[in-house]
């Protein structure tokens, strides 16, 4: 069962969210009458996804969307009446994961909640991805730089080189790219 944090300042709008929610299966952990202290109240409670209701969402709440998706990331879902391309634009840039306008029926809000998680887990899959690439990415530079250096200093040839940072590594325990970083840094110091 989903935990679920609803924001709306409209109380029996939420109320009306909440019933829907429960009926359809999920669990309402938290109800917030503005998206003011939202980064907060996810970090303190965890829930599995946050449902914004409101009738156009404002600039405060869209900040608080992007400090939620940066330091808690979850699936948010966000209902609104306003349909401007460039309120959903900057909706999804804040991390809203379904933006849906005039369209909280109750039959609806399963089918939603699972397109959102489903697009925020795949969102995530895809950045970690990029995360590791990026990582690889620097780590070869460095081992690159490192050869080079060993190359200039020891008079090695570019294999030479390689397995000697290697082997350093194997005898350390270490990853390849953090002896090349301390290679680096010795020749820093020496320079």
């Amino acid at each position: 069962m989903l935990k679920v944090m609803i924001v709306d300042e409209v109380m029996e709008r939420a109320e009306a969210l909440q019933r829907a929610l429960v009926q359809s299966g999920y669990e309402v952990i938290a109800y917030l009458p503005s998206a003011f202290d939202l980064h907060h109240q996810v970090s303190a409670l965890h829930p599995d996804i946050v449902i914004i209701d409101t009738d156009s969402p404002d600039r405060d709440t869209l900040e608080n969307l992007c400090v939620v998706s940066r330091d808690e990331p979850c699936p948010m879902v966000m209902f609104t009446h306003d349909g401007d391309s460039e309120k959903i634009r900057a909706a999804t840039q804040a991390g809203v994961s379904a933006y849906v306008v005039d369209g909280m029926m109750a039959e609806r809000i399963g089918p939603i909640i699972d397109a959102a998680v489903a697009r925020f887990e795949q969102f995530h899959a895809l950045k970690r991805e990029l995360g590791e690439i990026e990582e690889k990415l620097a780590d070869r530079k460095l081992i690159e730089r490192a050869k080079g250096i060993l190359m200039k200093t020891r008079n090695l040839s570019e294999e030479e080189a390689y397995r000697a940072l290697r082997r350093q590594a194997m005898e350390n325990n270490a990853r390849l790219a953090e002896v090349a970083r301390q290679v680096i840094a010795v020749a820093g110091l020496l320079t």
